[in-house]
């Protein structure tokens, strides 16, 4: 009876002994799930930098000269003599320059999946980043219309009927930025999904 208790117990200890650790097991497919959301986060913020990189290429190029009878007598209209296209360009330019820096930690976050205080740096600077560029993009969407439609109640005529070039290129602008808008907002819901733990 002792003998055959002991080689039942024996028995248990080999076979629990042999049986692998859970903990062990689970972080290896974790580890390729968030690597591959770091190599999406690094292919999106490629194109987050064009497309605020070209958002402050056309407006701070967007200006329109229109000659009349003599060289001494035109209308031009430029970029800078509005305020809210200035903060434009600058929004967009400080955004392009930052995702720039960005990469270095996204290229971290690629070779080890499971760090979390870079991805929760990105995370924060995005987020600020995101708000800065809809704040411009925001205000030159309104002058933008301004420079359409006019307004009555501000005696803001409309000059878009003269100045066509110059009002595409700042449409043009404005959607532009929009989407490096969206491209932000994706790069922080890429990260806030590699922060989750499964």
């Amino acid at each position: 009876m002792e003998a055959s208790a002991e080689s039942k117990s024996k028995g248990k200890a080999v076979s629990f002994a042999a049986s692998p650790p859970r903990s062990e097991a689970v972080p290896l497919p974790l580890a390729k799930y968030k690597k591959g959301l770091a190599i999406g986060d690094f292919v999106l913020r490629l194109g987050t930098i064009g497309a605020s990189m070209g958002a402050a290429a056309l407006m701070g190029t967007n200006e329109q000269i229109l000659p009349f009878f003599t060289q001494f007598l035109q209308f031009h209209a430029q970029w800078d003599q509005f305020r809210m296209f200035q903060f434009f360009v600058v929004a967009n330019a400080a955004a392009a320059g930052y995702l720039i820096l960005s990469l270095a930690f996204s290229i971290v976050c690629i070779v080890r999946p499971l760090v979390v205080a870079p991805r929760l740096l990105l995370v924060i600077l995005d987020s600020v980043m995101m708000a800065l560029v809809t704040a411009g993009a925001s205000s030159a969407a309104a002058i933008t219309y301004l420079i359409h439609n006019g307004s009555q109640d501000a005696n803001w005529m409309e000059v878009c009927s003269q100045f066509t070039d110059f009002c595409a290129g700042a449409s043009q602008a404005v959607v532009v930025s929009f989407i490096a808008v969206l491209s932000f907002l994706c790069l922080i819901l890429v990260s806030s999904l590699a922060l989750k733990r499964y």
